[in-house]
């Protein structure tokens, strides 16, 4: 009977490191899956985006529970507090990291909009206002980055970021705003540089305008170049469009290959 008692208690140990773990798992999988592309977007359904982060938990969890935390006889309120904290902000930063991916993307489309006088086009539509151009670059970059296996390569980050945000360690401020100024600097020089094609083009346009304007002053230049800035925008954006993308989702994947990089 000392036997089967000290066998349960036994059992009954494994059992709580292994629920302790799960949930530590679950919440930073839960909080990256907040704000992850694709897979954490709006239009995608609660349920759906519960059942892809059980799924998601159930892959990590295996690789990384061998060097979890014990939960030991007892886990103290402040302790509880802490590795839960620890574990949504490590979620959330690797979750934060992945989004300014489409936030560049929805800049970008803004940029262009903007310099080809589509910004006001379908803006309204969607969850998120924005510019036609920049729903078109974001649905394609999304599809993009699913085909190149974002669910295969998010799930390796998952567990190789135990390595730099161990469980149940609250990361350092002064390195999170470092990190995090280093990822909107690249965000905004990244937008700037897909848009840089129509920003030229539409410089360009405005100065070709401009001299004609003071060579015919009675010439209605605005009725004439406004259809074909549009005409212009819309040939340029079938050329550029696919050069861009491919240079995204390139910035994509050296960002999961090196997550916590700081860029210059």
């Amino acid at each position: 009977m000392n036997d089967l008692m000290a066998r349960l208690t036994e059992m009954s140990g494994f059992g709580a490191d292994l629920i302790w773990g799960t949930a530590l798992v679950f919440l930073r999988v839960g909080a990256a899956m907040a704000l992850l592309p694709a897979f954490g977007e709006q239009t995608v359904p609660q349920r759906v985006r519960l059942v892809v982060t059980l799924a998601f938990t159930a892959v990590v969890a295996p690789a990384v529970l061998p060097g979890m935390p014990p939960a030991g006889a007892g886990i103290a309120l402040p302790v509880l507090i802490v590795s839960v904290l620890a574990e949504v902000m490590a979620g959330l930063l690797l979750g934060i990291g992945l989004r300014f991916f489409v936030i560049t993307l929805q800049m970008t489309g803004a940029i262009i909009g903007q310099a080809t006088s589509l910004s006001q086009l379908f803006g309204g539509a969607g969850p998120e206002p924005q510019p036609a151009i920049g729903n078109l670059l974001v649905m394609a970059g999304l599809a993009l980055a699913v085909m190149a296996g974002l669910h295969v390569r998010f799930a390796a980050l998952l567990i190789l970021s135990y390595d730099l945000l161990p469980a149940g360690k609250i990361p350092g401020a002064a390195d999170v705003a470092r990190w995090g100024l280093g990822q909107v600097g690249h965000a905004f020089s990244l937008a700037f540089s897909l848009a840089a094609p129509f920003t030229i083009a539409a410089l360009l346009y405005n100065m070709a305008l401009g001299v004609i304007n003071r060579a015919m002053p009675s010439l209605m230049v605005s009725f004439v170049g406004a259809p074909a800035l549009t005409l212009g925008g819309l040939v340029l954006l079938a050329v550029v469009a696919p050069l861009a993308l491919g240079l995204w989702v390139a910035a994509l994947q050296a960002y999961l290959a090196q997550p916590f990089r700081i860029s210059p």
